[in-house]
């Protein structure tokens, strides 16, 4: 029995560790999904294949253990496939119970994936706690209404006593694994991209000044050749052009310069709170052309030591995509600064037209805009000065929903 079981835990380990050593980096983020749901259904498909068979009749496996990971993680539209191949198998296999595991396993997938939301907003050790009490009680569900059908005896406690304990032990294992996985994945990414804002940062410095200089000469030749009055219209007109691009181009060098590191002249130690009411009152007129109105409450007593003007900028370009996202309908911008446990949170939410989960995934990097205008260079600077502040940002959208970001500083 022993044997059978730890061949068990084996298949609960067979998707975990495949994904890890042979997906994980060589396939796309949003295809991750799609391989663990065939990598959960093989895994359970095997541990119905190989069950553990009692002296006392009962035949034991752990194919609930992929299914509720999934339906907690996932929900109803990744956890459907694996409904179907538990019930398929299942009635291939035959004997008795059959009718009793279709009603269960339609009770698991009708109700565990509602507490979906809530499992994935908890923190990672309260998302094992809270997988390893859903096992707990599903398991003693399942028992109970078995408990009905066989008669109660000492070897029916035992059962039960194993059969918990086995499944609670299974799912925690599990979910640990999977949480250290996400981690390491988010810690990976965190990583190269500081990485890529580090190189900006220090080349947007030295190149930056160096092509200013010659953009400036430039300029004032061209203006000086313009007011003369041996050119012809035709060529005023050309040197309008390039007056124009340069503009541009001066525009795009001043872009380049923010990611510069913050310079000692501009820091402050503050709460947030001018920096906010000023970003407010500069973007306030640009948020009524749009019929949008800016909402902020403050409530933050914590200060911290920052470039007023990079966070400055930071909030502009912040408060700026909001008002552009709900520009086609008018709409309120939220902005709201907290505290709690030594960090200072400030929240942007807007009520626009929102993003896509792998739109929200390319954000901050270099030339990636969602409009047809961006550069994407406000949004790095974004992320830029948020990482030289030691912070982090979230993004939660949907599309036609709107917009939230969540920006974390440790004081």
């Amino acid at each position: 029995m022993i044997e059978i079981l730890l061949l068990n835990f084996l298949f609960l380990l067979l998707p975990v560790l495949t994904f890890l050593i042979f997906f994980e980096n060589t396939l796309p983020a949003r295809h991750h999904t799609f391989i663990y749901i065939l990598l959960s259904a093989a895994s359970m498909f095997l541990c119905m294949a190989y069950p553990i068979k009692l002296e006392v009749g009962f035949i034991f496996d752990l194919r609930f253990v992929p299914f509720l990971i999934l339906a907690l993680y996932n929900g109803y539209k990744m956890v459907f496939p694996l409904y179907v191949v538990l019930n398929i198998y299942r009635f291939f296999i035959g004997e008795e119970g059959v009718i009793q595991s279709f009603l269960f396993s339609s009770v698991i997938f009708i109700v565990i994936p509602l507490f979906k939301g809530k499992f994935i907003q908890l923190h990672s050790k309260n998302r094992v706690l809270y997988a390893t009490l859903t096992a707990f009680f599903t398991m003693f569900l399942y028992l109970l209404t078995l408990s009905f059908q066989v008669p109660i005896n000492q070897e029916f406690w035992e059962l039960t006593f194993y059969a918990i304990i086995t499944y609670s032990i299974a799912i925690m294992i599990i979910t640990t694994l999977i949480e250290k996985i996400i981690a390491n994945m988010k810690e990976r990414e965190t990583f190269i991209h500081s990485e890529k804002l580090n190189i900006v940062s220090e080349l947007s410095a030295s190149v930056a000044h160096e092509i200013r200089n010659p953009l400036t000469v430039t300029n004032g030749f061209l203006q000086l050749l313009n007011t003369s009055k041996t050119i012809s219209m035709e060529e005023k007109k050309y040197i309008e052009y390039s007056l124009l691009e340069l503009e541009r181009a001066e525009k795009i060098v001043s872009d380049f310069l923010v990611f510069a590191k913050p310079q000692s002249n501009n820091m402050v130690y503050s709460n947030f709170k001018a920096e906010i009411e000023y970003v407010t009152n500069v973007m306030t007129p640009y948020a009524n052309m749009h019929h949008v109105a800016i909402q902020v409450n403050f409530n933050n007593s914590l200060y911290k030591t920052f470039d007023i003007n990079q966070i400055q900028q930071c909030l502009i370009n912040l408060y700026k995509n909001g008002i552009e996202a709900m520009k086609k309908d008018g709409g309120t911008l939220y902005i709201d600064v907290s505290e709690r446990k030594k960090k200072i949170f400030i929240q942007i939410r807007d009520t626009g037209t929102g993003m896509t989960s792998e739109e929200i995934s390319h954000l901050g990097k270099p030339y990636y805009s969602t409009k047809k205008e961006g550069t994407g260079l406000g949004m790095l600077m974004v992320y830029s000065t948020i990482s030289k502040v030691k912070g982090k940002i979230e993004v939660e959208s949907e599309v036609g929903q709107g917009t939230t970001f969540l920006i974390t500083v440790p004081v």
